[in-house]
C-alpha cells in the first residue's frame, strides 16, 4: 500500500473537535488545523449525551475538502478522543440512541452497589484503573437494565463508534479500552470475572485492535455521498486522548511525569509494568495501556473544567470576562490567598462554579476571593497544588524520581499555571505542544507509514518539529508554596473524613 503524503488526525476533546493536516516536510512534522467544532453534553428527556453524528459530519466534510488538496493521492485518518463513554449498536448495525455524556448523574451510588457485590479492592485489583463513577463499567451498570442494553449486539467506545460510521468495522482500541474499567490491564483482556459477577455482558465487546493497525478504507456510501475524491484508509491510533498526547511529550529523558492538561489534567509517568496494589489503590490511581504496551501510571486530576464553567457562568449573567484575560489579572493577586479542594466532587458538576468556589471557600474557612482575578487565581493555585501532589506520590507508588515535568495540551498556553506548578514542584517544567493529541495521533499514523520509527525517534521528531518554553522554580513563590500545600492537604483531609473515604 502506497504511504500517503497527507494524514488527518481527528482529535475529539470534552469541548471541541478538531480536525488537523500532517505531514512530514524535510526531518520534521508539520501540523496544521483546519477544522473545529464546539461541542458538549446535549440535554435530552433521559439525560446528558454526545451529538456524535454532529461530529461524523464534520469529519466527512472535512475528508472531503481534504481529498480535494490532495487530487486524488490517497489520504491516511485516525480519531482520539476522552475515555469511558460508548454507543451501542443492534444485531443489525443501528446506532441504538446517542451515547450518554460522562457528566450524566445515572451513575451515581453505581461505585458502591459494585463494591458490594465484589468487594472494596476486587476491581481495582482485576484492571488497576482509578475507581470513577464516570467509569465505562459503571456506566454499564447504571445501563443494564434499558431496552438499548438489552438489544444491544455490540459496544463501541467513542472513537471506534466514530471509525465504525466511516468504514463499517467494529473495533476495540487497547489503549482506550483499558481506561473502561472493564480490562485487565496486564493481560490487555476482559477482566471476566468481574463482569460475571456485576452481571454484565462479555459478548458486547468487539475484535481488539493496536495502534499502527490499519482498520479499513472508508465505506463507498459514506465517500460518495460525502463527495471524498481520494481513497482515505482509518488507521488505528492511540485512541484515547491521553495516550496520543503522551506519544508527543518532547522529553529528552526517561524519568519524565506529564501532565497532559485540557478540561482534565492526567498526571503521571511512562511506565513498562503496571503497579497494581493497595498503595496504588488507595492513592486512587490508574494503570491505562500506551503504545507498545507501555503503561500511563497517572491520576485524573481537576484540568481546565472549573474555569471553563466560570468563563460559562459569567457569559450567561451578561457578565462576560476572557480566561485569557483574567488570567493575566490573576498573576498580580497574591498567591495562595485563598485555596479550594479541587479534587472535590461538588466541582465536577455543571453550573454556576464561582458560587460553588465562593461557598466552599467560605466554609473552609479561607478567605473568599470576593474579584473575579482573586477566584481564578484561587482556582489555579489550588489546581496546580493538586497537580504537584499528584506527581510527588506518583514517584513514591513507582519507586521512581523525575527530572522534568512535562505539561501538554492546553494548560501548556496557561504561564501561571506553569509557574506555580514549577515553584511547588521545585522542577523545570517544559511546556508545549499544545496540541499533543492530535500530534500523538499524526505520529502513530507516521510510524505505520515507515516514516518515524520507535517512541524515542517520534519524541525527537516533536522536540525539533514544535516550540516549547521552560519554567524554573521561582524561590520566592516556592518559599510559599510548601505551607500552602500543607493547607490544602488539610482540606481534601476535611473532605474525606466528610464523606467517610479515608482509609478504605
Amino acid at each position: 500500500m502506497r504511504p500517503p503524503r497527507l494524514h488527518a488526525a481527528v482529535d475529539l476533546g470534552a469541548s471541541s473537535a478538531r480536525v488537523f493536516a500532517g505531514r512530514m516536510e524535510q526531518d520534521r512534522l508539520v501540523a496544521s488545523e483546519i477544522a473545529r467544532l464546539p461541542i458538549g453534553p446535549v440535554r435530552l428527556p433521559d439525560g446528558l449525551h454526545w451529538d456524535v453524528l454532529r461530529i461524523h459530519q464534520l469529519i466527512l466534510e472535512t475528508l472531503a475538502s481534504l481529498s480535494r488538496d490532495v487530487d486524488g493521492e490517497p489520504l491516511w485518518a485516525g480519531i482520539d478522543s476522552w475515555g469511558v463513554d460508548y454507543g451501542l449498536i443492534d444485531s443489525a448495525g443501528h446506532l441504538l440512541g446517542m451515547p450518554f455524556h460522562y457528566r450524566d448523574e445515572r451513575t451515581s451510588g453505581q461505585l458502591e452497589k459494585a463494591r458490594a457485590i465484589v468487594g472494596r479492592s476486587a476491581i481495582y485489583q482485576a484492571t488497576g484503573i482509578q475507581e470513577l463513577e464516570i467509569n465505562t463499567l459503571f456506566q454499564l451498570l447504571a445501563e443494564r437494565g434499558s431496552a438499548a442494553y438489552r438489544a444491544a449486539a455490540q459496544l463501541l467506545l467513542v472513537p471506534d463508534l466514530l471509525v465504525y460510521f466511516l468504514t463499517g468495522e467494529r473495533r476495540f482500541e487497547r489503549t482506550n479500552a483499558s481506561t473502561t474499567q472493564l480490562v485487565d490491564v496486564r493481560t490487555g483482556e476482559l477482566a471476566g470475572s468481574i463482569l460475571t459477577q456485576l452481571g454484565l455482558r462479555q459478548d458486547l465487546f468487539a475484535p481488539a485492535i493496536q495502534p499502527g493497525e490499519m482498520v479499513g478504507p472508508v465505506c463507498v456510501e459514506a465517500a460518495t455521498s460525502a463527495e471524498i475524491r481520494s481513497p482515505v484508509s482509518v488507521i488505528a491510533v492511540a485512541s484515547h486522548d491521553t495516550a496520543s498526547a503522551v506519544l508527543a511529550v518532547p522529553a529528552e529523558v526517561d524519568n519524565f511525569a506529564y501532565v497532559s492538561s485540557g478540561t482534565w489534567s492526567l498526571v503521571g509517568l511512562e511506565l513498562e509494568r503496571p503497579v497494581i496494589d493497595e498503595d496504588s489503590r488507595r492513592a486512587n490511581f490508574s494503570n491505562e495501556l500506551g503504545l507498545d504496551n507501555t503503561v500511563r501510571f497517572l491520576r485524573n486530576t481537576m484540568g481546565h473544567w472549573m474555569l471553563q464553567q466560570c468563563e460559562s457562568t459569567w457569559a450567561r449573567s451578561g457578565h462576560e470576562r476572557g480566561i485569557k484575560d483574567l488570567l493575566a489579572e490573576a498573576a498580580s493577586v497574591s498567591s495562595f490567598r485563598s485555596l479550594v479542594d479541587t479534587e472535590d466532587p461538588e466541582f465536577g458538576r455543571p453550573g454556576d462554579m464561582p458560587g460553588r468556589v465562593r461557598a466552599a471557600v467560605s466554609s473552609s474557612g479561607e478567605p473568599v476571593p470576593h474579584s473575579d482575578a482573586e477566584l481564578v487565581r484561587c482556582v489555579v493555585d489550588s489546581m496546580a497544588l493538586a497537580v504537584a501532589e499528584t506527581v510527588e506520590e506518583a514517584q513514591r507508588l513507582a519507586g521512581r524520581s523525575v527530572q522534568v515535568i512535562h505539561v501538554v495540551g492546553g494548560g501548556a498556553a496557561n504561564d501561571l499555571f506553569l509557574e506555580v506548578l514549577a515553584a511547588a514542584t521545585g522542577l523545570e517544567v517544559v511546556a508545549g505542544p499544545v496540541e499533543a493529541s492530535a500530534i500523538g495521533n499524526l505520529l502513530v499514523q507516521l510510524r505505520a507509514a515507515g516514516q518515524v520509527g520507535d517512541r524515542a525517534e517520534m519524541r525527537s521528531l516533536v522536540s525539533r518539529s514544535f516550540p516549547t518554553r521552560r519554567f524554573a522554580p521561582d524561590p520566592g513563590l516556592r518559599r510559599l508554596a510548601g505551607p500552602a500545600r500543607r493547607r490544602l492537604g488539610d482540606l481534601a483531609t476535611a473532605r474525606r473524613e466528610r464523606s467517610g473515604a479515608i482509609a478504605t
